[in-house]
């Protein structure tokens, strides 16, 4: 698994990748009541902004960390956004994309980077 700088990770198998916000980024945000999800088909390019989410206290964007066509959504958060909050690499992810340029990744940071960044706040 990757993360971003924006708090979104990504989970990469072959050219399919599934992405989500982290916990950090879900328990910033407290309970989530709302997720747009991208739509089936469309493609964004590295950095678009290509979801939301939104809680009681503030609504926030998902950059989407990779160029790709999103494939698959993640259908159960319409009615049932708090999986973000309660599973946030599992059953909370957002999107599945299939990647057009692995290249992308390479901004990306592993976990030990990602958790300096968090203590580095």
């Amino acid at each position: 698994m990757r993360f971003t700088k924006d708090h979104e990770w990504i989970k990469v198998e072959g050219d399919i990748a599934t992405i989500g916000i982290t916990e950090y980024a879900a328990d910033a945000l407290g309970e989530l009541v709302f997720v747009e999800l991208p739509k089936l088909g469309n493609v964004y390019k590295k950095h678009d902004a290509f979801a939301v989410v939104e809680s009681s206290k503030s609504a926030s964007d998902v950059y989407i960390p990779v160029t790709g066509e999103v494939i698959a959504i993640n259908e159960s958060l319409t009615s049932s956004p708090e999986l973000i909050n309660q599973s946030s690499y599992q059953d909370g992810w957002i999107a599945k994309v299939k990647v057009s340029n692995s290249s992308d990744l390479d901004d990306t940071m592993d976990e030990a980077s990602y958790k300096k960044l968090l203590q580095d706040k």
